[in-house]
């Protein structure tokens, strides 16, 4: 897995969330398979009230790999000052088919009280 948020070490760091998940199901037959992912999202680019994360990650893979390349949606709370985003869409095509994902990111700093 890769992820290209790269950053200037000196600019003040906002924050990013762990994600992980499985696509559906792509294909028929003996060639139906879906693939998981797992990364770090980008950090936060304030927008519109709210902010939003880039991510860009790859598949496992299976015989071969999808990226996924996305922004995820605005923040949503869930108590105690903490939020999640979700992110839907499809991977690149590959192998002629792509797959549906739909995941909510994980809480950011988790162990932050």
């Amino acid at each position: 897995m890769y992820t290209n948020n790269c950053s200037n070490p000196s600019e003040k760091q906002t924050h990013v969330h762990e994600f992980l998940g499985s696509t559906k199901f792509a294909e028929e037959g003996d060639d139906r398979h879906n693939h998981r992912f797992a990364c770090i999202s980008g950090e936060a680019i304030y927008e519109c009230g709210s902010h939003v994360h880039k991510i860009k990650t790859r598949t496992d893979f299976v015989d071969h790999f999808h990226e996924i390349c996305v922004t995820t949606g605005p923040a949503i709370p869930v108590g105690n000052g903490k939020h999640v985003h979700l992110v839907t869409r499809v991977t690149t095509i590959v192998d002629d088919h792509k797959h549906v994902f739909i995941f909510a990111t994980l809480i950011e700093a988790p162990t932050v009280c």
